[in-house]
């Protein structure tokens, strides 16, 4: 036996294993001629909640045992964790209409820009007014690129941000945009603009470790991601692979813990830590993040950046690590809403890879008028917030108020079995990661507590594919009813914690935009959530610009990276 097949080798395990395993989960790998015994079963049987009886048993014996030889075989089958599962997930649509058309988008940009006197405040200029910059050609592409590489290169270290400076290409990327636009070729908005990316996503020539001592060595070859494609094509300069919480979860990865800029003994939050972290502290003007399940909402309000997880099936995760094939979603982390917009917008719709998206209309025309749309707020995540958290929530309802919003108190969806949907993620998660797991390799992993991936990859063995297809089904209901709710508002606002609505809108797949709105006592920041219909992130990015052109929590930033 192999080291693992010792630590799993009591019969209750392996019945448990081969109960579980349905092709789609599949279990450790089991000792030849073993065979599942009458006592074996019913001592398994608390593991998935049966009872079935001393008949039903002996029955069920052969054909357990049968299916013992399938799941070896597949066991024995390599899948590269690039490989999805053929059943997709899409969101049933069901509450405010789509749009059908794709308007012309008005952006609004500010009509100059100055460069500043002082160089280092160039660190927190936002994508617009950078782009702006450009396309008057006050500053080369090489010139902003050569800056924030040096950002990069002199607070990285400090932040623990950082996995790959990706100079070269970076510079080249720059030289080209600067050509083009020599030549009088405009890409739009992102051409020539710096960003970085959580380092789960591929570039060839170099590494790409999911933060993930196993894989920080990990050379995926020529696989780029089709959103680095996508911003490639924009003319966006990518100029370093950032950190994540080791396989996307929390703050901690093989080279330590991302810290927040705004109090660094704090970790940044995670999964998408330096994208957050390296945004808040200036060292770029916008990273790409992903989220499963809080990992944009999470360290955006951490580290006081604006964050957008969009729609499911809004923007391709190819060329993506996947843990949740059917809950992973890929969006910006800005310093702003509008900067969230001109990046979602040059990174979504299909490339035929992700068979998951789709091509729907993004009608956005800056910020919103709040008297004209239907608002609503879910008053008891407001009157049950922690105290120094409900004063700067209760302040934005004031201020959207302010702005012509007529606030309706909501009640958000309950009574529906959320821990056990909640599987959805470990078993999927547990399946992507199923060789690391049998072939003990999880063990390199920097945490080993039981909330860490390798005890929930192991513990997900024990979700029965029945339980996870009527977890499916439990969630088709979920979306509904989010949808019913959904169809009467254009937004919904939301304390970003504290409530259900984070796990609820991650398995619904509808969209969210988080926000700076204050500080706590420690002096991080804090986040006030707005989520919207399936499709339609203009609105929420819409009402999220409105508040913050008439606040200025999005223009203060952590005074230790302010030069």
């Amino acid at each position: 036996m192999t080291k693992l097949n010792l630590k799993f080798k009591n019969h209750t395990v392996l019945l448990t294993l081969l109960l579980t395993a349905s092709g789609f989960f599949a279990g450790f790998k089991l000792a030849q001629n073993t065979a599942i015994q009458k006592e074996d079963v019913k001592a398994a049987q608390k593991l998935l909640d049966l009872s079935f009886n001393d008949n039903e048993i002996e029955q069920l014996l052969p054909n357990v045992n049968r299916n013992l030889r399938g799941i070896k075989e597949l066991h024995d089958y390599s899948v590269d964790n690039s490989i999805p599962p053929v059943l997709w997930f899409k969101p049933p649509k069901g509450g405010k209409p789509i749009a059908k058309k794709q308007q012309s988008i008005q952006w609004g940009f500010p009509d100059q820009v100055s460069l500043p006197v002082k160089q280092s405040d160039l660190a927190f200029y936002t994508v617009a007014e950078l782009s702006v910059l450009i396309k008057q050609r006050k500053i080369t592409s090489v010139e902003l690129t050569k800056f924030f590489i040096n950002r990069l290169k002199t607070h990285g270290d400090s932040l623990r941000s950082v996995i790959t400076i990706t100079e070269d290409r970076a510079i080249a990327q720059a030289r080209k945009a600067d050509e083009l636009l020599k030549n009088g070729t405009y890409l739009g908005p992102l051409h020539g603009i710096p960003y970085g990316a959580k380092d789960l996503m591929s570039v060839p020539d170099y590494k790409t470790t999911w933060g993930a001592n196993p894989y920080k060595g990990q050379n995926r070859g020529k696989e780029l991601a089709t959103v680095i494609k996508k911003l490639d094509e924009a003319g966006a300069v990518l100029v370093a692979k950032l950190t994540l919480g080791a396989l996307a979860m929390g703050d901690v990865w093989y080279g330590g813990t991302t810290r927040n800029p705004w109090n660094l003994k704090q970790g940044s939050s995670g999964s998408s830590a330096g994208s957050a972290s390296s945004v808040a502290a200036g060292l770029v003007p916008f990273t790409l993040g992903t989220e499963t399940l809080g990992s944009i909402v999470s360290p955006s309000t951490r580290n006081g950046a604006t964050g957008l997880r969009p729609t499911f099936g809004r923007v391709s995760r190819a060329g993506a690590m996947a843990l949740s094939w059917s809950m992973d979603k890929i969006g910006p982390i800005t310093r702003n809403a509008f900067d969230c917009a001109l990046v979602f917008d040059a990174i979504r719709g299909e490339d035929n890879i992700d068979l998951t998206v789709e091509d729907q209309p993004f009608n956005y025309n800056g910020p919103a008028d709040l008297s004209k749309l239907r608002v609503g707020y879910l008053k008891p995540y407001f009157d049950n917030n922690r105290p120094n958290q409900k004063a700067n929530d209760d302040m934005v309802l004031e201020v959207l108020k302010t702005l012509g919003a007529d606030l309706k108190p909501v009640e958000w969806v309950s009574d529906m079995p959320f821990s056990g949907m909640q599987a959805i993620l470990t078993a999927e998660a547990a399946a992507a990661f199923d060789a690391l797991t049998r072939s003990d390799r999880d063990s390199l992993l920097v945490r080993q507590n039981a909330g860490a991936w390798p005890n929930l990859f192991r513990s997900a063995r024990f979700t029965s594919a029945v339980d996870y297809i009527n977890a499916n089904r439990a969630r088709y209901d979920l979306v509904q009813k989010v949808n019913d709710l959904m169809k009467d508002y254009d937004v919904i606002v939301t304390p970003s914690f504290g409530g259900s609505q984070l796990l609820t809108t991650n398995l619904t797949g509808h969209p969210c935009v988080v926000l700076k709105n204050g500080y706590n006592q420690n002096g991080s920041p804090t986040s006030i959530s707005f989520i919207g219909n399936l499709f339609d992130e203009a609105t929420i990015l819409a009402v999220a610009r409105a508040y913050q052109e008439a606040t200025d929590f999005d223009e203060q930033h952590p005074p230790k990276f302010v030069d």
